[in-house]
């Protein structure tokens, strides 16, 4: 069952059209990544999701129409978004981080929350002072998703988690997605331009082009289709 779906989305900036009737889906409880070359309009689909970009269309988040709320009130419903860039917020202490996390939840974040966020990443706890403009790169990606898990979301949209990271550090942070959506059963949608890594842990993929779906699938068929990954995928 489609947790979350869009229909027919186009989405601008300014004069600029960025998306040209994307629609799509997500299952609940499924990982599914959405693919594409640099200005396919990755990114702007997450931003329609989130509602941060102008867009018409509908989007749907378990069976209600999200086309036009607030971006706090798709926060509220459980949409958790970690953006390009990291986004954590650098002159605050890796704790006050994550406390930032829970400022959607009445009542804030519990010590329950601190200790599944710390069993995912385990270096938080003896860092909890750092300021997170110290950390490395992979520690600040890491923080971002571990705030936005603080949120206790049912979807995670993540992009570009690996981008500028070591592969080593690309394979702990996709363990990490992979551990989140089985223990915690939060669905995730994520953006990659290493389509390779990002089919490893989907179950289905969506690849964009100027702003339209291309080709969509199961990871397997995409990755064993040779036509697909040559002309979309870039391996």
């Amino acid at each position: 069952m489609a947790l979350l779906e869009l229909s027919d989305v186009h989405a601008r900036y300014g004069p600029i059209s960025a998306l040209h009737g994307v629609s799509l889906g997500v299952d609940e409880g499924a990982i599914v990544a959405l693919l594409g070359a640099n200005g396919a309009g990755k990114t702007t689909t997450l931003r329609a999701i989130s509602s941060t970009v102008r867009k018409t269309g509908e989007i749907t988040f378990d069976g209600h129409d999200i086309s036009r709320r607030a971006p706090e009130d798709v926060a509220r419903l459980g949409i958790a978004h970690v953006p390009e860039g990291r986004g954590t917020l650098g002159q605050l202490t890796v704790w006050e981080n994550l406390r930032m996390g829970a400022y959607v939840r009445r009542g804030g974040a519990s010590k329950v929350d601190y200790d599944r966020v710390c069993g995912y990443f385990s270096w938080i706890p003896a860092r909890r002072n750092q300021v997170a403009a110290t950390l490395s790169g992979g520690e600040q990606q890491m923080l971002a998703i571990a705030r936005a898990l603080m949120m206790r979301p049912r979807l995670l949209l993540l992009d570009e988690p690996s981008l500028g990271l070591a592969p080593i550090v690309v394979q702990e942070i996709f363990k990490i997605i992979r551990a989140v959506n089985e223990q915690d059963k939060v669905t995730v949608l994520v953006v990659e331009q290493n389509a390779s890594i990002a089919l490893q842990a989907a179950a289905h993929a969506y690849v964009l082009e100027v702003g339209k779906v291309a080709v969509s699938g199961t990871s397997a068929e995409l990755q064993k289709d040779e036509a697909v990954r040559r002309s979309y995928l870039g391996y």
